[in-house]
């Protein structure tokens, strides 16, 4: 099994070079969670001739196989199939909200960002009709709160985020967020947490009883008390690298998205808890643009990907839960995998949401933080 890492999550900023992802400065109501009113369906043609059809992707390098293009255009008769490569979701949304037309037909960004996105009228509203493997989802991946009912977006990979540690090299089992923030004496020096903003401040918010979504100044300010008082006993920022640490024994303990966590590593004692205090569900979706004068070939790809001989290939390969109940029954789940967290486990994380403007208290946040 491989495991390509990937800065993935990476909130956007909201800045004047950037992302203009404001949308309540917009006005109007939103199908979801306000900003701008969501696009309205186009009429499509479900007998379409995808032949004369063509597609642009962008997607994270790795996270699909690599030979998906040719297969859409061998067995669905698409015309032309592209792929474009991103490295994070600022670099998505780079491409997909500049000025213009950006030229891509399928986006895959994470589940606050489809948000963004459709509050923005950026999106096409998924047609169900055309994507009959939307069944093979399961019920709870057609409820998750920044898009109930996959009205705009179709989930791809989910996962939470914990404590990745040595079971061997720690005195006592972490069960808390506190066992990272206020780490005990022998783990001074041998702790590590994600760098990425939201997930940066996770910890801290989860152990006060605040939502990772909260936009109040006066809890943000309180999460970095903990994140300030926590630095000097960190062995370090890592995003990418901690399971190395972690098997080398550097790091006995990492904050962890669970698919990069190395339980599976049958010389070493990794182990991965979800901390008593809860944590996130996280979500990787692909979308379709309004833009797209493909929209046919985008949906009959969309419904490709849904099938289980597709669809596992993510958890097989990166090592990411796919909400597909049939994708998942065919996967061969090693000993000690964290790919069988059930649905139920998952969705008692909490989801993160598009903030709009707050998000750049996050930003701000991180900057201070991780400055040296």
């Amino acid at each position: 099994m491989s495991r390509t890492r990937f800065t993935r999550r990476l909130p956007v900023a909201i800045t004047a070079a950037g992302l203009a992802l404001a949308v309540t400065a917009c006005g109007g109501e939103s199908s979801s969670s306000g900003g701008t009113t969501a696009a309205a369906a186009d009429q499509l043609k479900p007998n379409a001739v995808l032949s004369e059809q063509s597609l642009q992707i962008t997607v994270w390098d790795g996270y699909t196989p690599k030979e998906l293009p040719q297969r859409a255009m061998d067995e669905l008769k698409i015309g032309k199939v592209d792929v474009q490569l991103h490295d994070t979701n600022e670099m998505a949304m780079t491409k997909l909200t500049a000025p213009g037309e950006s030229g891509i037909d399928v986006a895959f960004v994470s589940g606050q960002y489809a948000q963004a996105l459709n509050e923005q009228g950026l999106l096409e509203p998924i047609h169900h009709e055309l994507i009959p493997n939307l069944a093979n989802l399961y019920p709870e991946a057609t409820q998750l709160s920044y898009d109930k009912g996959n009205k705009y977006s179709v989930p791809y990979t989910w996962g939470t985020t914990g404590i990745c540690y040595r079971s061997d090299l720690v005195k006592s089992e972490p069960k808390s967020w506190n066992d990272l923030l206020k780490p005990p004496a022998w783990a001074e020096k041998k702790v590590t947490m994600l760098a990425t903003e939201r997930w940066l401040a996770l910890p801290a918010l989860k152990s006060l009883g605040y939502s990772i979504n909260t936009e109040k100044d006066e809890e943000i300010a309180k999460a970095k008390e903990l994140l300030v008082a926590q630095k000097p006993h960190l062995l370090r920022y890592d995003d990418t690298t901690f399971g190395d640490r972690l098997l080398s024994g550097e790091a006995i303990m990492a904050e962890a998205w669970d698919g990069w966590c190395p339980t599976t590593d049958a010389k070493q004692n990794i182990k991965f808890k979800v901390p008593d205090e809860g944590s996130d569900l996280w979500v990787d979706t692909m979308v379709i643009m309004k833009s797209s004068k493909n929209k046919e070939a985008a949906h009959a790809l969309l419904n490709y990907i849904l099938s289980p001989d597709i669809h596992r290939w993510a958890a097989e390969n990166i090592n990411y839960k796919v909400p597909n109940k049939a994708a998942m029954e065919a996967v061969k789940i090693a000993k000690g995998s964290l790919l069988g967290i059930t649905p139920a486990t998952l969705l008692d994380g909490e989801t993160a949401i598009d903030l709009g403007q707050a998000s750049t208290k996050y930003s701000r946040l991180a900057e201070e933080i991780t400055a040296s």
